[in-house]
């Protein structure tokens, strides 16, 4: 008779045939799934064919998927970098048409008591002058010296400050009688300028407005200037107005508005449908000049050697 053993538990159990060890492993194993495997995976010729049909379509179409992703974020970066807003559009309306000298190289334009003050360019060449804004005739006219190239133009109680382009002189002149009373030095170019009526603003031709005290001409500062987080540069002729400063751009058919004290531009001013083509006399006829009228409200804008000034308004641009 064969001998019982004892289990680990001390307890006897009687040996097992192979049948009977076979029978028990069956009823041991959970019976699986034919439809699914391991955590639900599908198993089978159906399921991997559905798998490897998912896998397929995802790898085909993963490449494009990720291409419009970059397409989009370029483009969003562009027109919206580092989370800024376009500046506002506004276009020109033409309310007056006035008679300009189309031999001026204008470089600096403001208005005082009526009359408009003009400062034109070129070594050799270079004016200041004030001008009866109906006729376009100089009511007063002086030659700047010849070694000057002369810039921007503003005024300053009963001062007139013109920049000169290379030469790091800011010439004075008396409002009135158009003698020199003094000049200031400063290091780069001059191009642009005006007065808030505390401070000089004043342009060198790249993207910073500099600010100057209006007595000593001494530096008190600068901001970089931000279309849309990008820097705008060749910043031209300068125009204050109510705490904020309009820029030509150099080159460009567009004025911008900016806010000083941050730099960035808050308006974009679509001005190319001003000069007609058949008025233009190659590349030098540049959009160049902005003077405030404040008795209406309106913008005096030219060029160098248009033969007329615009009196215009800015409109917001039509949807």
């Amino acid at each position: 008779m064969a001998a019982k053993k004892k289990s680990a538990k001390g307890k006897t159990a009687a040996k097992k045939s192979p049948a009977q060890r076979k029978k028990a492993a069956k009823k041991a194993t959970p019976r699986a799934s034919k439809a699914s495997g391991p955590k639900g995976a599908p198993t089978g010729r159906r399921g991997a064919y559905a798998e490897r049909e998912n896998d397929g379509a995802f790898g085909r179409w993963a490449p494009w998927a990720a291409l419009a992703a970059v397409v989009v974020g370029v483009f969003l970066w562009q027109m919206y970098p580092g989370g800024r807003s376009v500046p506002e559009g506004l276009v020109l309306r033409v309310v007056r048409t006035h008679p300009h000298d189309p031999e001026a190289f204008t470089q600096g334009l403001l208005m005082h008591d009526g009359d408009l003050y003009e400062s034109t360019g070129l070594r050799g060449a270079s004016t200041l002058r004030r001008v009866d804004l109906e006729t376009g005739e100089p009511r007063r006219s002086i030659d700047v010296p010849d070694e000057f190239f002369a810039e921007g133009l503003a005024r300053v109680g009963d001062r007139l400050i013109q920049l000169t382009w290379q030469a790091g002189k800011a010439l004075v002149w008396d409002l009135e009688t158009f003698e020199k009373v003094g000049e200031h030095d400063y290091r780069g170019e001059g191009w642009g300028i005006c007065y808030d009526g505390e401070r000089l603003i004043m342009t060198s031709g790249n993207d910073r407005l500099q600010f100057r005290d209006p007595e000593t001409f001494e530096k008190l500062g600068e901001v970089r200037v931000t279309r849309a987080g990008r820097r705008l540069r060749q910043l031209n002729e300068l125009e204050c107005v109510d705490g904020l400063v309009y820029a030509n751009v150099w080159t460009d058919d567009h004025i911008a508005r900016i806010d000083p004290d941050t730099g960035e531009v808050t308006a974009w001013i679509d001005a190319s449908h001003l000069l007609a083509e058949e008025d233009r006399n190659g590349g030098e006829d540049v959009l160049n000049g902005i003077a405030y009228m404040p008795e209406t409200g309106h913008f005096l804008l030219t060029g160098k050697r248009w033969s007329h000034v615009y009196e215009v308004e800015f409109a917001p641009r039509p949807e």
